[in-house]
């Protein structure tokens, strides 16, 4: 029994001092709008409110497959502003449309040369291609007036691969989808995806909704819901051997901020968000508006929407869905209740009525991580 204590303890000590090496090699350097380069946090920062960009990558290069297309362009497919507040009562995820049209800052050339200029309108997911995942954050870090010191970003095959780790996740479709882009074809009915297929369900965007990219943030949230509830009833993001397991798919699968560089930091932050009831961790759409003439087929922000969101993150406060409301893409699964209960859980005393939670104006979009959900 001691030698087979001691061999667990080796291989993971090698493991721990594997992971830790390479991702202090491979980080990205972000820095603030200020031009302040964001470092590894203190245990301070990690206890206080925590700013995360989550990039997917859609570049083809080293993928393996001819089933996602031959573009050769390296674009922000997927654009998630992640915040929890200090108090860790609330969890917020606010997915930007790729086809969002934004200004975009200069940026820092990763290799060392000129600068990439300002542009005075760009398409967001563009902004990858004026240096790398880092001046998407810049871009939105211009944007919204918060500041974000945490970068991961994923790719096809990280999504594949992280989707494998937690064992596949079970979601809902309400009508048959048939997606000849992506090649996903389910349904309807629960499905529990895995590899290939989760990544196809969350590139699908013919396949649910009108079309739009608006459609395919609705569909992607009945998946990140999904995989929310599933990790918290797991109890994975408390789970040292699992977080384990996660942090290799994540070296070998995604780029991370140098200021991500650091399993203990990983570790910590995971468990922060894990202290979030279900209930108050919500997914939201940014408010947009379609444009028109030369920029048709693409969106721009509803400045007084957005901004009212903004301000909400840049002083902490929480932001909360009275029910479920996702537009296009999906919808509540049949028989399950659109609100939730964000003032109370089954195992507190009711609250007062001063001290009842504010939640969001009914324009937000979006949906709870209690609430299951379909794609449509």
């Amino acid at each position: 029994m001691a030698s087979v204590v001691g061999l667990v303890i080796a291989l993971l000590g090698g493991g721990y001092v594997y992971l830790t090496s390479t991702l202090s090699a491979s980080g990205i350097d972000v820095f603030s709008t200020d031009g302040e380069e964001y470092q590894l946090p203190t245990a301070e920062e990690i206890n206080g409110p925590i700013n995360m960009l989550v990039i997917g990558s859609d570049t083809r290069a080293g993928q393996g497959s001819t089933a996602y297309g031959n573009s050769t362009a390296n674009l922000a497919d997927v654009i998630i502003l992640i915040h929890v507040t200090s108090d860790r009562s609330n969890a917020v995820a606010i997915s930007f449309p790729r086809d969002l049209m934004v200004p975009q800052p200069e940026c820092r050339n990763p290799d060392g040369g000129d600068p990439y200029p300002a542009k005075d309108l760009v398409q967001i997911n563009a902004t990858m291609n004026s240096g790398g995942p880092a001046c998407t954050l810049q871009t939105i870090q211009a944007l919204t007036g918060i500041k974000i010191p945490y970068l991961a970003m994923i790719d096809f095959k990280g999504v594949i691969a992280m989707s494998e780790v937690v064992g596949g996740v079970t979601v809902c479709v309400s009508e048959d989808i048939n997606d000849d882009k992506t090649q996903l074809y389910l349904e309807a009915g629960e499905h529990t995806l895995e590899g290939q297929s989760a990544l196809a369900f969350l590139r699908t965007r013919y396949g649910v909704g009108d079309g739009s990219d608006l459609s395919r943030i609705s569909n992607q949230q009945v998946f990140l819901s999904a995989l929310v509830r599933k990790l918290k009833s797991e109890n994975v993001l408390t789970n040292p051997f699992q977080m384990f397991r996660i942090g290799t798919a994540a070296l070998e699968n995604m780029q991370l901020s140098n200021s991500l560089t650091n399993i203990g930091v990983m570790l910590g932050l995971a468990r922060e968000v894990n202290d979030v009831d279900l209930d108050m961790i919500t997914f939201i759409k940014l408010p947009v508006y379609s444009m028109k003439g030369a920029y048709s087929g693409r969106v721009g922000l509803i400045e007084d929407q957005g901004q009212f969101l903004f301000d909400k993150i840049a002083a902490d406060e929480p932001l909360i869905l009275a029910k479920a409301n996702f537009g296009q893409g999906a919808v509540v699964a049949e028989g399950e209740a659109a609100t939730g209960d964000a003032n109370a859980s089954a195992e507190s005393a009711p609250v007062s009525e001063s001290d009842q939670v504010e939640t969001l104006p009914e324009w937000v979009q979006g949906t709870k991580a209690s609430v299951k959900s379909c794609s449509k």
